[in-house]
């Protein structure tokens, strides 16, 4: 395959590392949209690499698969790899690739009823799920692998911001059945278009960012085999600016990014065009506001929305192109460190508009798997993209 893909190349930053970096930990650094290209460092046994050492290499595996299931639901959203450990003999299994679909079979937003299990040049799509008429599912999109998968819904009556509604988050279990239904009065949600989960096993922390107040909530779960009980809601950040818009429904806070090691959860705000970090997130019983700014770069941030952490360490974010936006750098999935260096990124669609989820896979076998839906064709990209552990 040609590794470049829709015409684009990535940007990458190619300047020096900091010396006495041990060569085995740089494979921790790894770049990894450039690889998505093909590109890898190259390790010196003398010494560290240097980022002027990038050699190309055969671009690494992709499937491009259609996210349209037999109703004709389109503009998919969510992104989530079932995890491992997820418990066997349901319809999905550790390792699958589910979506969720925003729009129905007409285009019209806040109304689409279904998720869908990605199975490579399978058309239409295998449904997962499919829910009663106009729930609006989206990108709050995570599987818990005690055996649950829980959804957003942003529903619309006509697809216009004039019927939005608060909406729910439903909890499936492994066959696509719901077995609860978390309302906004129980969740202390608004509109919850995005989501990360801390999963422990028999209990997990549910960070949901809600699009029509402009608020963080932690949801602290407990989960068995009869379901996922929801302990406790507490609201750990605010204040971030939400409004409508002509061609996205509504923007606000979207994507969410949690670090258990540092207890830092990252927040992608579309109308600021910037990422935040809310420190304490996993403990917090009050709401911080905002937080702090880790990386706001008006040359690569356009509308900000899908936000997810690497196995590399690195923050990756799709850019929806509603605020911000610039023609020549369309539907870009931009890589950068927790501290706001920009790294490297890259375009999934040669038009405006068609970044929004993103997920990684857990590393496996020296590989990771990277999935990129693009609203513009309905459709989903799995790279398989080598990766070194080294030990972490």
């Amino acid at each position: 395959m040609n590794p470049v893909i829709n015409g684009f190349n990535p940007t990458i930053d190619q300047q020096p590392c900091q010396r006495g970096v041990r060569a085995k930990d740089r494979t921790l650094k790894h770049l990894l949209l450039a690889a998505l290209y093909g590109a890898s460092l190259a390790l010196s046994a003398a010494g560290p690499a240097l980022a002027d050492e990038l050699t190309p290499l055969l671009p690494p595996s992709f499937v491009t698969s259609t996210t349209i299931p037999a109703n004709g639901d389109v503009n998919p959203y969510g992104v989530a790899f079932v995890p491992d450990g997820f418990p066997r003999f349901g319809t999905i299994a550790a390792g699958d690739l589910l979506i969720s679909n925003f729009n129905n079979a007409q285009n019209a937003q806040g109304t689409g009823t279904t998720i869908v299990k990605i199975v490579p040049n399978n058309q239409p799509a295998t449904t997962f799920f499919q829910g009663a008429p106009g729930l609006g599912l989206s990108t709050a999109l995570g599987v818990l692998k005690g055996g649950f998968v829980l959804v957003g819904s942003v529903p619309t009556t006509d697809g216009t911001f004039n019927t939005i509604q608060p909406g729910v988050l439903l909890v499936l279990n492994r066959t696509g059945n719901i077995v609860a239904q978390w309302t906004p009065a129980m969740a202390k949600i608004d509109g919850p278009w995005d989501l990360t989960i801390f999963d422990q096993g028999d209990r997990a922390k549910v960070f949901v960012s809600n699009v029509l107040n402009g608020t963080v909530v932690r949801l602290d779960v407990s989960v068995d085999d009869n379901g996922v009980h929801l302990n406790h809601a507490t609201q750990i950040a605010s204040v971030y600016p939400h409004r409508s818009d002509s061609a996205a429904l509504v923007v606000g806070p979207t994507g969410l990014a949690y670090d258990p090691q540092r207890d830092v959860l990252y927040v992608a705000s579309t109308v600021d065009n910037a990422i935040f970090a809310v420190f304490d997130a996993g403990k917090s019983q009050h709401d911080g506001g905002k937080g702090v700014v880790i990386y706001a770069d008006n040359a690569h941030l356009h509308g900000p929305l899908g936000l997810t952490l690497g196995p590399n360490g690195h923050l990756f974010v799709a850019n929806g192109d509603a605020i911000n936006s610039d023609p020549k750098q369309p539907s870009e999935i931009v890589e950068f460190t927790p501290q706001g260096r920009f790294v490297a990124q890259l375009a999934v669609d040669p038009a405006q508009a068609g970044a929004f989820g993103l997920a990684f896979s857990q590393p496996r076998h020296e590989f990771v798997r990277f999935a990129a839906v693009d609203d513009n064709t309905n459709s989903v990209t799995v790279w398989n993209v080598p990766f070194e552990n080294g030990g972490q």
